[in-house]
This record gives structure tokens, sequence and C-alpha cells, in this order.
């Protein structure tokens, strides 16, 4: 199967929105769900920190996922983004024609 769910965490809901319609405007990703109220602990440079954030699942497909995060990492506010890709084992025949369908290059 070559759907991806990609996750990506964003500083706030305003920059996860503004990522998420370029992504599906250029045809990168089908649809991108925007879950607020994560709360991330992570060590970034030998200091533990605690943040806010916002997580995106972006629906796409394999062959799209090299154009996806050169453009995810370009648009991102932060210096190493989370550009975790997950690969979808099952889905329902028509959702997965349909991302198909969207992130076809025009």
């Amino acid at each position: 199967m070559s759907l991806l769910i990609i996750h990506c965490t964003c500083a706030d809901a305003e920059s996860a929105a503004a990522i998420a319609r370029s992504l599906v405007e250029e045809r990168l990703a089908a649809c991108v769900s925007i879950l607020p109220g994560v709360r991330s602990t992570y060590r970034w440079q030998d200091r533990i920190e605690q943040a806010e954030e916002v997580l995106m699942l972006i629906k796409s497909t394999r062959a799209r996922h090299p154009a996806l995060v050169a453009r995810l990492r370009e648009l991102h506010s932060y210096e190493l983004p989370e550009i975790i890709a997950v690969d979808v084992s099952v889905a329902d025949p028509a959702y997965q024609t349909w991302v198909e369908s969207q992130v076809e290059p025009d």
C-alpha cells in the first residue's frame, strides 16, 4: 500500500493551519488533521524541555513523501521538525483511491 500518515508537531494552531493549507494546495497531502492540546517533553541541546504543541496528521502517499518532507522543512518554524511517516497497511479502498487522486501533480 502506498498510503502514509506523517506525524508532525507545530508550535501553535496558526502555523499548523498555514502549513496544512500549503501542503493540500500544492497536492503534497490529501488531508491534514490538526489536533490541539499535545504536551511534549523532550531533550533539546542538553536540556529537558516541555512545550504545548499541535499535532498534524498528514495523509499522503509514498511517492509524494520526498517532496512533502522538503516542503515541510521549508515551511516549518522549528530547526528540527518532527517528521515521522507511518505506513498504512490497511485502508478502505475508496479512501486510498481518493488520497492518491488528491496528491497527483497537476
